[in-house]
């Protein structure tokens, strides 16, 4: 039944940051999460965001072959913050296009660069924060 509602997906095993929400009714396999539920615009973009990957490097141990493992005791590390239904809104166009563009492979940089800077505001990040995370892109 979840697997038919929007979701987010993600490998359990990675070297980059690939959460994708999922609007088709996808299924998956073992090798894969998804997270159901509400915010899933917010929560997309701030797992695909350069502050949540500076906390991906800092906080989810290194494996063998560079790749890190996406466990849920490493997740709860991360404060995730409460938003309101009118700031997921705000999220909803900007990861729609994002994964619009990454599917039609053309580059998103820019705004991806547009969601780090909300993520950044919405957490109340000093300048020194923001500029020590920057902008991080893994490939």
């Amino acid at each position: 039944e979840d697997f038919y509602r929007l979701k987010i997906m993600y490998p359990n095993m990675t070297k980059f940051l690939p959460f994708y929400l999922d609007n088709k009714g996808f299924t998956q396999n073992d090798k894969s999460f998804m997270i159901t539920g509400s915010k899933l615009y917010f929560l997309t973009a701030f797992f695909n965001s350069s502050l949540f990957k500076y906390c991906f490097i800092n906080s989810f141990p290194e494996l063998q072959g560079g790749t890190r493992e996406l466990r849920k005791i490493f997740f709860d590390k991360i404060p995730v913050i409460d938003i309101s239904q009118d700031i997921d809104d705000v999220f909803k166009p900007l990861v729609e296009k994002i994964q619009q563009l990454r599917n039609d492979n053309i580059n998103s940089r820019e705004l991806e660069i547009i969601i780090d800077q909300k993520i950044f505001d919405l957490y109340k990040l000093t300048t020194e924060e923001k500029l020590e995370i920057g902008f991080i892109e893994i490939q």
